[in-house]
């Protein structure tokens, strides 16, 4: 055997060790990954498993689609807003950024923090609502975009075969949920993927839920997700001018922060030091109360705010449209379509064994960009970019 694929075993198994010595008690060990099949490792693989699942996920082509989706703020030309490839970015380094006072395995929480909007539809939450509307009227169940996130990465990427990832990481990115309020949250362990995909299934049939992920390192993420957007969707607001800095509650200002940096560095400080040495990740009663708030604040003035609401009037229409026109072009059987030429062209026959028509247009519209969405569609239903909300 080549030393140097011998010395790349042995560097593994010193990582392994490593992990052993300066992890604390409640991480999870990358030794303990579990995958849906098993995998043969050569002697000459160096990574560890949630190394290697951040690898596979920052190569998907799913990833790729990050840099043209909306995180807040659609159709409005302006440079310096966030889109969903800087808010995944963000919850990692500051996902990370926790995990390593508090002993966590930093791979593993990478690898979930990279992948969990990865199910996210063109034009954020309003394309996801817009889409769910379509998916259970025509009996696919509600669309969540972290089971979708599940959906890509386990059975379309790779056409079809998907990237076998570990249940650790796939569990973290199911129940990343940030806009959900909690405090503290205590991992659900020992969850197999038998339970994992029951989950999944019961999911589908309701339109909200909650799930508290299995490691710490997923509470974590789930955690680090609130923190990533809430200051800075906060900025993109002010920047936009839908809101001023005095307007945010006297409290927030005052226990919280100002700004995006205040903000982080405020939670983040407070979720270390009540989570060190406990069996929980959690903030203090506090600095709870104050971010709840802040939610409740940017929610009013920012998520829901009919001045950039207003914006996406045709885009409802352009999913309604492209949804009939792509189920129809199945049933049909019309090979020129987008959805067989772009998204089936060298898909694995089980996938669309498993799949049943209005799904395959579930997974191919989910997947779009906002800029191929609007290009799909017919050109009375496109919107026009803004320049000033």
């Amino acid at each position: 055997m080549d030393d140097n694929f011998k010395k790349a075993g042995e560097l593994k198994d010193l990582l392994n060790l490593r992990e052993k010595e300066n992890l604390c008690s409640l991480a999870c060990f990358s030794h303990n990954a579990i995958r849906r099949r098993k995998e043969k490792f050569t002697e000459n693989e160096y990574r560890q498993q949630f190394s290697s699942d951040a690898d596979r996920i920052l190569n998907s082509l799913a990833f790729t689609r990050y840099i043209d989706k909306t995180q807040v703020f659609s159709l409005i030309n302006n440079d310096h807003l966030t889109h969903r490839v800087i808010h995944v970015q963000l919850v990692s380094r500051i996902a990370r950024t926790i995990g390593r006072y508090l002993g966590l395995n930093e791979d593993l929480i990478e690898a979930a923090s990279l992948g969990h909007d990865i199910g996210h539809t063109p034009f954020g939450h309003d394309g996801e609502r817009f889409l769910s509307k379509l998916t259970h009227k025509h009996g696919a169940g509600f669309f969540h975009h972290n089971i979708q996130s599940i959906q890509f990465l386990d059975r379309i990427e790779k056409k079809g075969k998907g990237w076998n990832l570990s249940l650790q990481t796939l569990d973290a990115i199911l129940c990343h949920d940030g806009e959900t309020h909690s405090r503290q949250l205590v991992p659900q362990k020992n969850r197999s993927f038998k339970e994992f995909d029951q989950m999944v299934n019961t999911m589908k049939t309701k339109a909200s839920f909650e799930a508290i992920p299995m490691t710490m390192e997923g509470c974590v993420v789930r955690m680090a997700d609130t923190i990533a957007y809430i200051g800075r969707d906060l900025e993109d607001a002010i920047r936009l001018g839908l809101v001023k800095r005095n307007d945010m509650p006297k409290s927030c200002k005052q226990i919280l922060g100002r700004t995006n940096g205040t903000i982080v560095y405020t939670l983040v400080t407070d979720l270390i030091s009540n989570s060190l040495d406990q069996p929980f990740i959690g903030f203090s009663e506090t600095i709870s109360a104050a971010l709840k708030q802040l939610k409740e604040f940017n929610y009013r003035h920012i998520y829901t705010n009919p001045v950039i609401k207003k914006h996406l009037s045709s885009i409802e229409d352009i999913f309604c449209f492209l949804f009939k026109t792509y189920l129809a072009d199945l049933e049909n059987g019309t090979k020129k379509s987008a959805i067989f030429t772009d998204f089936l062209h060298g898909m694995s026959p089980e996938y669309r064994q498993t799949h049943s028509n209005p799904e395959i247009v579930r997974d191919y519209i989910s997947g779009m960009t906002d800029s191929c969405l609007i290009r799909q569609a017919p050109d009375h239903l496109k919107p026009d970019s803004i320049e000033h909300v």
